[in-house]
């Protein structure tokens, strides 16, 4: 079998299968595995493990070394050629071989020469399996000679020219590094107007009298005989000239307008201009055919040097440099042609076979130009190696068929041009082994909770082993998420949790059989400062701590230590160390800066820091009260499939203690930017353990609240998505009802995202007849809230689940609801109606049910049609609009209120389902009895004479039954709105019509009036009227009224009124004086008189009196009918303070009647005289 090289890593899905991780697995030339107990039967090709370089250059001073180690089993022989023949080393006593190894030291420093051994070696290493050869490896030693012997003549010119210093050192090897300096050993400045070339020559764009000098001393550096060489000093002298002439630019280096620059692949381009000029000329760099790169791209000595590291082919093309001052410009062109020694595409890999097995070796390389590929086996060129009936050579790759043991070798594969080669071995072992795990049994692996764990599993084997991953003493399948499986068989947990911890078992197989490694994984909490120190502002000379609370976990013990601007603490005893706090005593400003706490443990460290500003001493604010500020520092441990908890760092409390925490989350997945309230904490607690539903992707945020309010919410946790499992619950309202008569329709309230518990959320729908033997028939459906079942009979129970599933699994088993399949109308109407009559407005109906069975649906309750179809009274048929009463349920009676007395009905009763009403019973015909009519229609009182009125009216609108007769009743009502004697009357039921005589004149009546039926007396009707007045009377009030508006009349009332304005004031002087009256016999004498009523004949002016002086209508009497409203008596009036109408005054003047109780009249019924008004009141009326 052949072991192909495999990606970097793979990431394998746990299923619903044990999770099986199969490994392949690359073995290089440093991988075969060398475990000591496996080497003990393992049989190994020669590895070359180390070698010198190709072009190794040595000291002449010191011993020559030239390495070459190499593996294998059994254990490989050495031998070297120098100059490509075999070089025997036991005949030269200098050089010796490192016992166990290639590594040749030849011991120059006792006698002979490095030049002696100059040349090329090659290694070559050998077993029982094959041989590995090393590079050609040339072996020269460093040189550095001395500067040739010359005379330098000083150097004179005038200030603006040009100057070159030549240097040109002596060649060494390898060749040396160039600086200039002077006879004090400083390096001379340099600038964009004087610098050194490439080349080591001092190039001076225009001099200046300050460059004369007599040391300009060129010095060679040999790094590896560590030697520096020293040119003769070149004296320089600059003469001032009064005026020199500016020039444009021209190039000193390199000669001409164009120029060409071969590199190799992979080294650095450097390209130099310098060119003199005055003033001193800027280089500018272009590449004409495309754009510099950017990141590889580097310019040095001011400029005049462009380099490219790294260079590839795609660098190759013309580059431009312009050379630019005030005065003009010049360019030149470098044409670059980037070669390329080989370099790999594919290096031939080891190749570890089992018998009958095949396989290939690929060497492919590249280079400018393509380098030339050949194959050499065990260090001989295949062509004359001993043949091999498996192998076949097709150019660059050589294919293995059906291998057997003697096939294995050690194969060369040789890619070179006229810049390179590149030498690489890979072997070809043909092994027949079992499988064996390398790694140590029962590892215990410690991992912090939420990172990485890789846990390792060595193995090796041929055939090449396949590698299976359990968990579980028992062998129980990984079922996690994603795992990743590396190259070596190591198997990673991304993101390892607390039930990651547990034993995994690694086992390899192949044919020849299996091995297995328990290793062990423990997960740690993770190791968090809960209390961090804060930023401090404290004044010099006071004391400040800064606090580090660091939670762990329990099985690990932690260190914590102090910083200071990320150095120890100063070994000051002002600076003291608690268990969690640092504090600074006697506070200088030296001691403002950075103060980091740092908690160490074996398996993670964590750290906080705090600035600590020093100020001078200022007053102390007063406090301010707010509501606390955000917390923030939200961290997530202990993720669980079911729980995590929360921790985070309260924010100032803002001088009010913070009285408990409000943590919200929010579902990213279903309802992103929704936050809810998840719990609350005391305002003591910073940690929460908090519960979590399956496949919800939670973001969590924490608010402050202290006696001023609430904070702003903290920014948002990291994100957690717990994993899917199956739903917790099923859906609710389960209702089974049908909408037709042959069908049943369930619907639910379906599973919200929160509640999906997973992706792929279903309901599996059962049902099956409630009262047979059927089996339950189930559908699963998608994510919907219904599914009707067609074909069911009519109105049948059913039992019903609802079951809710997604890709983890099923729900719990739901409990079975009841339904019924779709109802049709009734098929059979109520029998034996019966009615019976409680009174004119009221029925009261019986009926008995009809069999559940007829009802063919949910019994709703009885439907009672009835109507007034004809009239007692008229017997004339009309159509009235039917009336519907619904009793609910099986009620088998109902009372029909409302009804007309005196009518004719006729009713039904039929039953209501939910589909609608059945048949209707026979129609059952009732009378109701007479009862009280309404009031009439109208009461109208027409033609009033002076002692009749004439009263007319309408029957009323509803009689209720026969009418009988027709009551009138009326009484008088006099000036003062008393009422007089009540007159009652009947009228026939016939009239509508009636003349009442034999009334007073000029009087207001009242009427009552009313119908009446065998059931009693209806509601009355009421109205007033007036009798017409006497024409004699209203003559005479109407003279009266023609001389009350004649001046001699007015003045007549006016001398009246002064004549008992002055016997008022007689009375008041003389009363005064002391006079003594008999007021109390008067009052005695005078003691409740009657008011008499006025004659006609006494000459008052009753009929004109004030309307103000009427008394309020008693016994009910009403506002006159001509809506006028009467005022309260008159203060003014002199009647007020008299007996009556005779009011006296004394012989002495006064007016008795002041003293007198003024009564209020009480008219009883029946008395028909009225107080006529009093002349007083009517003179009071004009004055």
């Amino acid at each position: 079998m052949q072991l192909k090289i495999m990606p970097k890593k793979k990431h394998l899905s746990a299923g619903r299968a044990p999770l099986m991780l199969f490994l392949c697995q690359m073995i290089s030339a440093l991988e075969v595995p060398l475990d000591p107990k496996l080497l003990e039967d393992l049989v190994q090709p020669p590895t070359i493990t180390q070698q010198s370089p190709k072009d190794y250059i040595i000291d002449p001073r010191e011993n020559i070394v030239i390495q070459c180690e190499a593996k294998g089993k059994p254990s490989p022989s050495f031998s070297w050629t120098r100059n490509g023949t075999h070089f025997d080393i036991d005949k030269d006593p200098l050089v010796t071989m490192k016992p166990g190894s290639g590594t040749l030291t030849i011991n120059i420093m006792s006698e002979g020469k490095a030049e002696t051994y100059e040349g090329v070696y090659q290694c070559t290493a050998r077993n029982e399996r094959g041989a590995a050869i090393s590079n050609n490896i040339v072996i020269r030693p460093s040189r550095s000679p001395l500067w040739t012997k010359e005379k330098l003549e000083p150097i004179i010119l005038r200030n603006g020219q040009s100057l070159v210093l030549p240097c040109r050192p002596p060649i060494g090897l390898p060749p040396p590094i160039i600086f200039w300096m002077d006879n004090s050993f400083q390096r001379l400045p340099q600038s964009e107007r004087v610098s050194q070339g490439l080349n080591g020559d001092l190039y001076f764009s225009n001099v200046l009298p300050e460059d004369t000098r007599e040391d300009y001393i060129c010095y060679a550096r040999f790094n590896h005989t560590q030697t520096i060489q020293q040119k003769q000093p070149i004296s320089v002298k600059v003469i001032s000239a009064k005026s020199h002439r500016q020039r444009p630019p021209t190039f000193l280096t390199p000669d001409g307008n164009t120029s060409r620059k071969e590199e190799l692949r992979g080294n650095v381009l450097s390209l130099e201009c310098i060119a003199e000029g005055l003033p001193t000329p800027i280089i500018y760099w272009i590449k004409e055919d495309g754009t510099l790169p950017i990141n590889r791209t580097f310019y040095r000595n001011f400029k005049k040097t462009l380099q490219i590291v790294q260079v590839t082919e795609a660098d190759s093309g013309n580059y431009q440099c312009i050379a630019k001052n005030a005065l003009g410009a010049i360019h030149h062109t470098i044409s670059v042609t980037v070669k390329a020694a080989p370099y790999w595409i594919i290096a031939p890999q080891n190749l570890v076979l089992s018998p009958e097995e095949d396989g290939t070796l690929i060497c492919r390389a590249n280079g400018n130009p393509k380098p030339r590929i050949s194959w050499l086996s065990n260090g001989v060129p295949i062509e004359i190696a001993p043949d091999d009936p498996s192998r076949k050579i097709d150019g660059d790759t050589i294919i293995f068929s059906k291998v057997q043991e003697r096939s294995s070798a050690v194969y060369q594969c040789n890619a070179s041009n006229e810049y390179g080669y590149l030498l690489a071995n890979a072997f070809v072992n043909v092994l027949a082994e079992p499988p064996r795990i390398l790694t140590s049994a029962n590892t215990l692996y410690q991992v912090i909770a939420n990172r990485p764990a890789l846990l390792d599993c060595a193995f090796f084997g041929s055939p090449l082993p396949t590698i299976e991953w359990f968990k579980g003493a028992k062998g129980s399948a990984l079922r996690e998420d994603i795992y990743v499986l590396h190259e070596n068989g190591t198997l990673e947990i991304p993101v390892a949790q607390k039930d990651s911890t547990g034993t995994y078992t690694c086992v390899a197989r192949n044919k020849l059989g299996m091995a297995n490694n328990d290793v062990h994984l423990e997960i740690k909490d993770p190791t968090r400062i809960i209390k961090q120190p804060e930023y401090a502002v404290v004044q010099r000379g006071s004391t400040v701590s800064f606090e580090c609370k660091v939670k762990h976990d329990h099985t690990l013990i932690p260190t914590v230590m102090w910083l200071k601007d990320h150095g120890e603490l100063p070994n000051d005893g002002r600076f003291t160390v608690d268990k969690d706090r640092l504090v600074v005593a006697d506070v200088n400003d030296d001691d403002g800066g950075t103060y980091t706490c740092v908690a160490n443990t074996t398996l993670d460290n964590v750290s906080a820091s705090a600035v600590l500003s020093v100020v001078a001493p200022t007053p102390t604010p007063a406090p301010i009260y707010d509501v606390p500020n955000p917390p923030f520092d939200l961290e997530l441990t202990d993720q669980l499939d079911r729980s995590v908890q929360l921790s985070w760092t309260p924010g100032d409390d803002n001088n009010s203690p913070i009285t408990k925490f409000i943590i919200e989350y929010e579902d990213a997945m279903h309802e992103p930017g929704l936050w809810h309230h998840q719990t609350e904490v005391p305002g003591t607690q910073t940690t929460a353990q908090l519960k979590l539903s399956p496949y919800v992707n939670y973001s969590f945020r924490v608010m402050a609240e202290n006696n001023l309010g609430r904070s702003l919410p903290s920014e948002a946790s990291e994100q957690y998505l717990t994993k899917a499992a199956e739903p917790d619950k099923n859906p609710t309202a389960v209702e089974g009802l049908g909408s037709e008569p042959d069908n049943l329709v369930i619907t639910w309230k379906p599973l919200n995202g929160f509640e999906s518990n997973g992706p792929g959320l279903q309901y599996k729908v059962s049902w099956r007849q409630k009262d047979g033997d059927d089996e339950w028939t189930s559908v699963v459906v998608a994510n919907v809230s219904k599914y009707i079942v067609s074909g069911t009979p009519t109105f049948v129970p059913y039992l019903i689940k609802v079951q809710a599933l997604n890709d983890a699994g099923f729900a719990p088993e739901p409990a079975a609801v009841m339904g019924h399949s779709g109802e049709d109308l009734p098929m059979v109407a109520p029998g034996n109606v019966r009615v019976n009559v409680v009174n004119s407005t009221l029925a009261e109906v019986h009926w008995d049910p009809v069999p559940l069975k007829s009802i063919r649906g949910h019994l709703q309750g009885y439907r009672i049609y009835y109507w007034k179809a004809q009239s007692s009274l008229t017997r004339n048929r009309r159509h009235i609009e039917k009336k519907i009463l619904t009793f609910q349920g099986s009620k088998t009676h109902g009372m029909l209120p409302g009804l007309e007395p005196f009518s004719h009905y006729t009713l039904n009763v039929r039953v209501v389902n939910g589909k609608g009403e059945g048949p209707a019973s026979p129609d059952k015909v009732f009378n109701t009895p007479e009862g009280v009519p309404s009031a009439p229609s109208s009461l109208k009182i027409v033609n009033p004479t002076l002692d009749s009125l004439t009263l007319e009216w309408e029957p009323p609108s509803h009689p209720n039954g026969i009418l009988t007769e027709y009551t009138l009743k009326y009484q008088p009502i006099n000036s003062t709105h008393e009422l007089g004697p009540l007159v009652d009357l009947k009228i026939p039921a016939n009239k509508t019509r009636w003349i009442l005589k034999n009334l007073n004149f000029s009087t207001r009546y009242k009427f009552y009036f009313y119908a009446q039926t065998a059931a009693g007396s209806g509601i009355q009707i009421t109205e007033e009227a007036i009798t017409t007045v006497d024409e004699g009377k209203l003559a005479m009030a109407s003279r009266q009224v023609d001389i009350a508006t004649q001046g001699w009349f007015i003045g007549l009332m006016c001398a009246v009124a002064l004549l008992i304005l002055i016997l008022l004031i007689v009375c008041f002087i003389r009363r005064n004086k002391g006079g003594k009256y008999p007021v109390k016999e008067k009052e005695d004498a005078h003691a409740d008189p009657e008011i008499q009523p006025m004659k006609e004949d006494d000459g008052t002016f009753g009929e004109y009196s004030d309307a103000e002086d009427h008394k309020p209508l008693k016994k009910g009497s009403r506002t006159p009918s001509d809506r006028t409203v009467k005022k309260e008596d008159s203060d003014d009036s002199l009647v007020d303070y008299g007996e009556g109408v005779n009011g006296q005054f004394n012989e002495d003047g006064s007016f008795i009647g002041q003293y007198s109780g003024k009564k209020e009249k009480e008219p009883a019924e029946g008395n028909e005289s009225s107080e006529a008004p009093s002349p007083v009141n009517a003179m009071n009326s004009f004055v």
